[in-house]
């Protein structure tokens, strides 16, 4: 996987939890970090549709949290698929208390109403506690045998299995999948005989 190939983080995950891990990737048996600085962290959040603060945050904090709760959360959601259990749920719990939010009524882009929920402060931890929220609703709400990391050997991707038949394998068909088939197809001697 070159870093052409994801020049951002690739949002392959299925879940918001997931795509927080993937935030991390592997190159060459070397990893990726997508978030090089704090203006990373904060695009990759506007991706991915959570609202930014007017004010400025300090970015080196957000960078140094961001990296810190993606930590805990890759260690949650591995020991969770190793063994059932997430461990101490302490740390994620210091993010969600910190996560203060509120109910904010608006339309959306096709005139309809939504309710959404707004961080409430400018901090780091309010600009993160939808990710901690995410994390916390993986843990708890979804099927952990659909969470599985890409089987690519060289990857280090994870997503959630929404396919009807719970069959997908990769992050990616376009990327770890057509490298897998291409490897197959080189196994088998190229085009084959006439």
């Amino acid at each position: 996987m070159s870093e052409a190939t994801w020049s951002e983080a690739p949002m392959v995950g299925d879940h918001l939890a997931m795509d927080l891990l993937n935030t991390e990737a592997r190159e060459d048996g070397r990893t990726i970090d997508h978030w090089r600085d704090g203006g990373d962290v904060l695009a990759w959040l506007a991706r991915h549709g959570i609202a930014l603060p007017a004010a400025d945050v300090d970015r080196d904090a957000l960078l140094a949290q961001a990296r810190s709760l993606r930590a805990l959360a890759r260690r949650l959601v591995v020991r969770r698929k190793d063994d059932g259990s997430a461990g101490d749920l302490g740390d994620l719990n210091e993010w969600l208390h910190a996560h203060v939010s509120a109910p904010h009524l608006e339309r959306d882009g096709a005139g309809n109403w939504t309710l959404a929920r707004i961080a409430r402060g400018t901090t780091s931890a309010a600009l993160l506690g939808p990710l901690a929220e995410a994390v916390a609703q993986l843990l708890v709400e979804v099927r952990f045998d659909l969470v599985k990391q890409c089987e690519h050997p060289e990857c280090i991707l994870w997503f959630y299995d929404r396919t009807k038949a719970h069959k997908r394998r990769w992050c990616s068909m376009a990327v770890c999948g057509n490298r897998h088939k291409a490897a197959q197809f080189r196994k088998r001697g190229g085009a084959g005989t006439a």
